[in-house]
């Protein structure tokens, strides 16, 4: 079992294992919900996850839509600020911040996805796939 939690400890759960895939976007929404280069996800099957406490310290922001429905959705510890599950998802599939969980996932981030949204002062310095959108959706389309 791999157990995740936010920075202050308030949201917690649990995992069975990670299904993957292991992105590191660089969209500009994630680049600023993370406050970094990038955010790294990780896929989890619904099946395998579990709240243990906290679900009623996250707060949720639906930023505008830019192309289509869905909206970016962005949920963090009110608390301590740190990105979080969404816990509204009922989806049978659905990301998790990486950087929350406390053990280790058993798998490895397998690609860099909107690259073209890379900022100026970051490069790509690994041997990862780099994926820019029309990559990404064409991955997609042969792997929904």
């Amino acid at each position: 079992m791999i157990r995740g939690s936010c920075l202050c400890g308030a949201v917690r759960f649990e995992l069975d294992h990670a299904t993957g895939p292991f992105e590191l976007c660089h969209c500009n929404r994630c680049r600023k919900i993370s406050g970094s280069a990038f955010i790294a996800a990780i896929g989890v099957s619904r099946e395998h996850f579990r709240w243990v406490s906290g679900r009623d310290a996250i707060a949720i922001y639906d930023a505008p839509i830019l192309e289509a429905p869905p909206a970016y959705r962005g949920c963090f510890c009110r608390r301590c600020g740190s990105p979080v599950p969404d816990p509204t998802s009922e989806s049978a599939w659905f990301e998790i911040p990486a950087g929350m969980l406390d053990g280790d996932p058993g798998s490895r981030p397998d690609k860099h996805i909107f690259v073209e949204h890379v900022p100026a002062w970051d490069r790509i310095t690994d041997a990862l796939p780099q994926l820019d959108k029309q990559a990404l959706i064409r991955l997609r389309k042969r792997n929904p």
